[in-house]
């Protein structure tokens, strides 16, 4: 093992920073705990449906603050995109050689998920499965995908994004909301924060990549100004707490994106900046950077997969006859959450049998020794 551990951290270049990695891995565990946490299939009168802990106890509500990591999501996504462009024109490669390229990367492991997926609700149409059923465990499934595209796009956008200031999307962000919840604009309006809102912490990333990354100070500026900004637009605009959606809340702050989840996301980019120093450090041992590099390397597949082995242990749950506690009961109390919690190690353990079965897509035909990284 201490052999493998040393070949993970050789095979490294020296070029490469650690600590962008150590974000990108922690955004995506943040999303796989945020989503085994936050979504419930609870079993009622033999339909399966989603119901959320924060719909019966908005107490809960910090935990969203916590696991929603994707402003870092696209804050390194931007980075990395913005690097490689860089590099691409400096060896004089054509921008959509370059493209396709990446979308190849990104995309790759998506077709084994609709493939698989639509077998599988095409045997649960046949077989007499309730329509309600189908649709709540087919929008599980394939909900990630909508990141995706939203990546993809400004993945294509990277050009635009290195010359973009950060401030130009957040007041576009502002000024939809202003119009869609204050002076009764159409909602459909709102599907523009979806492209801007993510664009905010993308164009902080690229910028940071052409310019350098912020400072200690400006780290502290966004996290300290981003805190605020949110708890003002909570306490007194009426935004919701949570920064996952809720099923049956008025307003949420993903679908789509609200001015309070993009400052959200400024006060996260600002202490994944600060976080930054002491991954750098911890990861000159090469077993922290071997768990980094592993994740990373597998990132797509864990991200595709993940509520799939949530689902697969909850259908398996059902051969025991009944509801099983935190499993399919309603995430209505204290109880719930001491329940769920044993459950995860179970959902690891079948996402990784997915991540056995599934990782090949993601490879495609790199070497599965040499360190690529995801979105690069």
């Amino acid at each position: 093992m201490r052999d493998v551990l040393l070949r993970i951290d050789a095979a490294t270049p020296a070029t490469r920073d650690r600590g962008i990695d150590a974000l990108r891995a922690l955004a995506i565990l943040g999303v796989v705990l945020g989503h085994w946490l936050v979504t419930a299939l609870v079993v009622d009168s033999g339909t399966v449906r989603a119901a959320s802990p924060l719909h019966y106890m908005p107490a809960l509500a910090p935990v969203s603050w916590v696991l929603q990591t994707l402003a870092v999501f696209f804050f390194v996504g931007g980075y990395v995109a913005a690097r490689g462009h860089a590099s691409a024109r400096a060896a004089r490669t054509p921008y959509a050689r370059r493209l396709r390229a990446r979308l190849d990367r990104l995309f790759r492991p998506v077709a084994a998920v609709l493939a698989v997926w639509a077998v599988v609700l095409g045997l649960m149409l046949a077989s007499g499965v309730g329509y309600a059923t189908v649709r709540a465990l087919g929008k599980l499934a394939l909900s990630p995908l909508w990141f995706l595209l939203v990546f993809a796009v400004l993945t294509a956008a990277t050009p635009l994004a290195v010359r973009l200031h950060p401030l130009w999307p957040l007041a576009v962000v502002g000024c939809v909301d202003l119009w869609r919840l204050r002076c009764d604009g159409p909602a459909a309006l709102g599907w523009v924060n979806v492209a801007a809102g993510w664009l905010v912490p993308y164009a902080l990333g690229a910028r940071g990549a052409r310019h350098g990354l912020p400072g200690r100070r400006t780290a502290c500026v966004l996290l300290g100004g981003g805190a605020a900004a949110t708890a003002g637009l909570v306490l007194a605009a009426g935004y919701p707490a949570a920064m996952v959606g809720v099923p049956g809340a008025a307003v949420s702050n993903l679908d789509p994106p609200t001015l309070a989840a993009v400052t959200f996301g400024l006060a996260q980019c600002g202490a994944a900046l600060l976080l930054l120093g002491p991954l750098r450090r911890v990861l000159r041992r090469p077993a922290a950077w071997a768990a980094v590099a592993l994740l990373n390397l597998s990132a797509m597949t864990v991200f595709l997969w993940h509520q799939t082995a949530m689902m697969a242990v909850s259908a398996l749950g059902l051969l025991a006859g009944g509801a099983l506690p935190g499993l399919h009961t309603v995430p209505d109390g204290g109880g719930w959450v001491a329940a769920r919690l044993p459950w995860l190690p179970v959902f690891a353990a079948v996402l990784l049998v997915c991540r056995a079965a599934f990782h090949p897509y993601e490879r495609g035909r790199t070497r599965h020794a040499r360190y690529l990284g995801w979105g690069e």
